[in-house]
């Protein structure tokens, strides 16, 4: 069964546990991804949440209200048959990573990057034993062995479903090291807002347009979304 149907065609939708985790059912029919692969998930929570998105549809579906299926579908048909490679592209980012790269001036944005991002290079040293270099202007700087290791390590210990909300977490904020810390925090807009430093301080100054707005809040929304998929993974 094709999980993007135009319109609603069940009437009953339940969460159930299978030898292999949790799957959602339709009229007793096991829900599939768009790949047609059963999409059964490693925690009743996040299978209740899915089953809700499915619930919640009505007479046309929206796939684009269904952040937990999207992710879930993401997780089995694009992260788990190429996890090795996931782990690749996102490692990169610690080698570049947004945190490490602090304006000249004005000495307004310096001090917002510093208040922002500091404590976020601390955690990641004292926690991960990731000690990163920062610099200031476009030159890029080189990163040590050692830190980069630190930062793929929990990336490789990571579940294909917690890679997914990591890919997310960290492609939207342009940081390896916003994207581990959200693990771990139960308010997660703080970690948006500081990825948004430069975008904020640069609208402060000269203005906000409406589409850059709009566009803004979707990606936020999409932010706050991948750390509550993670977050459903942590709890049966």
């Amino acid at each position: 069964m094709s999980e993007w149907k135009t319109k609603r065609f069940w009437m009953s939708v339940n969460a159930e546990e299978t030898a292999d985790g949790f799957a959602i059912k339709l009229d007793g029919r096991l829900v599939k991804t768009p790949g047609k692969a059963p999409l059964v998930v490693p925690t009743r929570t996040l299978a209740n949440e899915i089953a809700s998105e499915w619930e919640a549809q009505s007479e046309e579906i929206d796939p684009l209200s269904m952040p937990a299926t999207r992710a879930a579908n993401s997780a089995i048909e694009k992260v788990r048959p190429q996890r090795a490679e996931v782990i690749d592209v996102l490692a990169e980012y610690g080698a570049s990573d947004l945190l490490c790269y602090r304006a000249e001036r004005p000495e307004a944005l310096v001090m917002r990057q510093n208040e922002a991002w500091d404590p976020l290079l601390a955690w990641a040293k004292s926690a991960l034993g990731a000690d990163l270099k920062a610099t200031t202007g476009v030159m890029f700087v080189t990163q040590t062995e050692e830190a980069l290791a630190a930062l793929r390590t929990p990336l490789e210990a990571a579940t294909s479903f917690e890679l997914a909300a990591l890919h997310d977490l960290v492609m939207l904020s342009g940081s390896l090291v916003i994207g581990l810390r959200a693990r771990d925090v139960n308010d997660a807009r703080p970690l948006w807002l500081a990825s948004r430093v430069d975008e904020i301080f640069q609208a402060d100054e000269w203005g906000y347009d409406d589409e850059a707005v709009a566009a803004a809040a979707a990606k936020e929304a999409a932010f706050l979304a991948a750390h509550r998929f993670y977050g459903l993974l942590q709890s049966n």
